[in-house]
């Protein structure tokens, strides 16, 4: 990537302390670290541009700019970390000189650094909107799991589809691998801009899944296949699950 490149291209994790499952669980240590900061961390190995946090409270803010990373305080509005980022963007960048913004959860603290910058390559291609990652199925459980998202796509490249569809069933039908979407976006900026202002699709509201606003609205999402899915934590059992893994390190 081009020095110039870099300057076009920011990560920003969005967080928030109001979670139902596992409260405040921005600020949950991890391997001596709040949460928050260990992904932020991974956001920094990748490489890719300068990485910021944005999110509401100003516990997160302490403990963000503590770790020496930068914080952008956002509304306590935000229904998504979709319209937290671009909230975000506009405070931090209102000139518009970012092009590119990876939108990377702040729950992920074990993601690979390599699949944050993964997510990124897509976009190379000027016709996709959205880039987004996708790991091939391997556990005979996890087809029929409603819980794994299913990218259903087009293959255009090696390791890249074009995605035509995401569903919670099971999808597409017959013989052939099946892939479990990885929440892990990257945005050109227009494409952000738009997808916020859009009204949540028919789709999205009966899959619950907020990407399909873009595909009924006909943008392009495309999706690079990686190795491996990092840990989502929502539960205590994935924090202390998340705690073994980084604690190896």
């Amino acid at each position: 990537m081009t020095t110039q490149e870099a300057g076009e291209t920011i990560v920003l994790i969005p967080a928030r302390m109001a979670s139902t499952r596992l409260p405040g669980k921005p600020l949950a240590p991890i391997a001596g670290l709040p949460m928050i900061v260990q992904v932020a961390m991974r956001a920094m190995e990748a490489k890719i541009g300068p990485v910021a946090v944005c999110a509401d409270t100003d516990d997160v803010r302490e403990a963000v700019e503590a770790a020496g990373f930068r914080f952008i305080m956002t509304g306590t509005q935000h229904q998504s970390g979709s319209d937290r980022i671009a909230e975000a963007l506009q405070t931090l960048d209102p000139e518009g000189r970012i092009k590119r913004i990876v939108n990377l959860q702040g729950d992920l603290p074990t993601v690979d650094p390599e699949s944050v910058a993964a997510a990124l390559r897509p976009l190379n291609d000027p016709a996709v909107d959205i880039a987004t990652l996708a790991v091939e199925i391997t556990e005979d459980d996890e087809r029929t799991n409603p819980n794994v998202v299913k990218v259903v796509g087009t293959e255009i490249a090696p390791n890249r589809l074009r995605a035509l569809y995401f569903t919670r069933a099971t999808a597409p039908h017959g013989d052939g691998p099946l892939y479990h979407h990885v929440g892990l976006y990257a945005y050109r900026r227009e494409a952000l801009t738009r997808f916020v202002a859009l009204g949540p699709s028919p789709l999205e509201l009966r899959e619950k899944l907020e990407q399909l606003r873009a595909l009924e609205a006909g943008m392009r999402i495309d999706v690079e296949i990686v190795d491996t899915v990092p840990l989502g934590v929502d539960t205590p059992a994935d924090l202390a699950k998340a705690r073994r893994l980084l604690a190896k390190d």
